[in-house]
């Protein structure tokens, strides 16, 4: 017999109320797939590194991050429930112990099928890294990237099955807005090229890189604004307070450039992002990390159709190609400068870029990536069964 739906899915992940981009991006997806009607409302088993957080009622069960034992546990309540499939949210610093290794603990212990999602996927991993990632990918049932460049690596790094390895976008949240000069009147930019970076901050992000580029740019278009939106980094700030931050301001300062950068220092909300991407002409990511396979902050700027200038991380590469944005070189404020102008001196190559990136923005609105979603996994589940029973 052939299912035709999924009742029971259970992900493991942050959720807010704990503030990071793992948390966002699962409360995204469980609401996009409330809306299909082929699952039931999707449950959440949260990893929490604190116990100050409020969850909602979506949330049945928490693991304790650091508890090796929480994760055994969770499993075997998993065992005990009515839950088909558990997704894994994969991400690098969110389960306990030496690279995470306290969600094999999970996974080993879990007598359902799972899939596993990866929001890091290292090229050069140490050992340890290699071992725990190798593990979850032999264990799940299918495994889930956001970038088709990562499956090589998989492949030849982590030697995980290609036949189980699904490609599916990072979704972005679909909105009805204003038009670019209205938002800009709305927020006093009215006549300004402006130029924006959002997520959480922390020095691997380069904006030190973003500003020297903007200082140069501003000697020919004072018209230019640059504003860095988010708070710094949770983790980062537990570690060494606001001192990115404040090293971020002496630099505009002594630049000179205080008219032309805004620090917008709050946890945004979706709404407030997209309205924030919606009236910016270019949307920057200096990033100094070659490997970053993935960026939320970057699908949501494409998904909203933005000129993009940006250093070659992985992800940048494959989602900039074919003409959907610039890439500039790592660590070089002169080349990000050099992009910028030409985006400014260059209205219909911008206009271009932008029909380019949206095209592609498109097909990665949540709705859609959704139903791809439910589609594995009612496929993930009848191959199972499918397996089972030739065994018995």
């Amino acid at each position: 017999m052939t299912l035709n739906r999924i009742r029971n899915v259970a992900f493991l992940s942050t959720y807010p109320s704990r503030e990071c981009g793992l948390a966002t991006f699962t409360q995204d997806l469980v609401r996009a797939l409330d809306d299909v009607d082929l699952i039931d409302s999707p449950k959440v088993i949260a990893v929490s590194d604190s116990d100050e957080y409020q969850y909602s009622d979506r949330v049945i069960m928490e693991i304790s991050q650091y508890d090796r034992n929480s994760y055994i546990k969770a499993a075997k309540q998993i065992n005990k429930s009515d839950i088909e499939l558990v997704v894994i949210e994969h991400e690098y610093g969110i389960f306990g112990g030496e690279a995470g290794e306290y969600i094999l603990d999970f996974a080993k212990n879990l007598e359902i099928p799972f899939v596993t999602t990866l929001h890091t996927v290292l090229p050069c991993p140490g050992e340890k890294e290699r071992e725990v990632l190798r593990e979850l990918g032999k264990r799940s049932a299918k495994v889930v990237t956001m970038a088709k460049n990562t499956k090589p690596l998989l492949k030849d790094v982590y030697e995980m099955d290609l036949s189980k390895v699904e490609v599916i976008h990072h979704g972005v949240p679909y909105r009805i807005l204003e038009s670019r000069e209205k938002l800009k009147e709305k927020h006093g930019f009215s006549g300004k090229n402006v130029i924006s970076t959002f997520g959480l901050l922390s020095p691997g992000k380069g904006l030190e890189y973003g500003i020297e580029a903007v200082a140069k740019v501003v000697k020919e278009h004072k018209d230019m604004v640059y504003l860095i939106l988010g708070q710094t980094h949770p983790a980062i700030k537990k570690r060494s307070g606001e001192e990115y931050r404040e090293k971020l301001i002496a630099k505009v300062n002594e630049l000179g450039i205080g008219d032309h950068v805004i620090f917008v220092d709050k946890y945004l909300t979706k709404d407030e992002i997209i309205q924030y991407l919606r009236m910016s002409d270019i949307y920057m990511t200096p990033y100094l990390g070659k490997d970053q396979a993935v960026s939320g902050t970057l699908a949501y700027a494409v998904g909203y159709g933005r000129v993009i200038v940006s250093t070659p991380y992985r992800y940048a590469e494959e989602m900039l190609s074919e003409g959907r944005g610039l890439l500039a070189e790592f660590r070089n404020s002169d080349s990000l400068a050099e992009k910028l102008k030409y985006v400014i001196e260059n209205p219909e190559e911008k206009k271009e870029m932008e029909n380019k990136t949206l095209s592609l923005g498109r097909t990665m609105m949540w709705e859609d990536i959704a139903r791809q979603y439910v589609k594995m996994f009612i496929k993930t589940v009848e191959e199972v069964r499918l397996k089972d029973s030739v065994v018995v």
